[in-house]
């Protein structure tokens, strides 16, 4: 349980998000609470693991999309490495495309970064406390997938994990043998993973494909709440 009397340790804090003003922004709104702290902020995944390491935080919270390796794949090694440490995604990223993925990937909640500070807070503290953070809405949904119902009816959640983070890569401007290079991949595998994205999605053509990624990234970044 968390204590919030002025006397009580703080519960500690761990930022991941490129963007510097993100970082400073977060850490200034969960420092005005009296109960939480950011004992670090970091800009990559690399970084944020040695910071788990060194730092020992009860709490991190990760943005998705990130130089290299991404938020999911973040989570999915704190899982291996620290299972009782739980993770926050907070991203400019729809929650109905992203949720379920961050679900997999380990992660206890997700907040957008367009509900504000307060949201920002309450889903830290209800993390912390060992409950899960997803709005009412994504919660009902993965609820209905995991028994059975229909899932999502957007086109992308029928991509793996991985063509899936292929895919967000290609929509943030990256060139097959640069996904290959931040993915560990070889460029024979990227290319597989095209092709398979293009079947599920119906595209035809490489470019087709990349005019897609770019289509979604564009709108998700100009409103989160939008559908491509």
């Amino acid at each position: 349980m968390i204590q919030t009397s002025d006397t009580a340790p703080r519960m500690r804090i761990l930022l991941v998000d490129d963007h510097s003003v993100v970082r400073e922004g977060a850490a200034l709104w969960l420092g005005a609470t009296p109960d939480l702290e950011v004992c670090g902020a970091v800009g990559q995944t690399q970084a944020a693991l040695e910071a788990v390491e060194a730092l020992r935080p009860d709490l991190v919270i990760t943005d998705i999309g990130m130089p290299g390796r991404d938020g999911l794949e973040l989570t999915k090694d704190i899982r291996a490495r620290w299972p009782g440490l739980p993770v926050l995604i907070f991203s400019v990223h729809d929650e109905r495309l992203y949720a379920g993925r961050a679900l997999r990937a380990g992660a206890r909640g997700y907040c957008t970064k367009n509900e504000g500070a307060d949201r920002l807070v309450e889903a830290a503290r209800t993390v912390l406390r060992g409950g899960m953070a997803f709005s009412p809405e994504t919660t009902t949904r993965l609820l209905e997938q995991a028994g059975g119902g229909a899932p999502c009816g957007h086109p992308l959640t029928g991509l793996s994990d991985r063509e899936f983070e292929v895919f967000r890569l290609f929509g943030a401007g990256q060139t097959n043998a640069e996904v290959a290079l931040n993915l560990g991949l070889s460029a024979k595998t990227v290319e597989t993973h095209s092709l398979n994205i293009r079947r599920k999605l119906g595209l035809r053509t490489p470019s087709e494909l990349i005019r897609h990624a770019v289509h979604l990234s564009s709108v998700e970044h100009a409103d989160p709440s939008r559908r491509p």
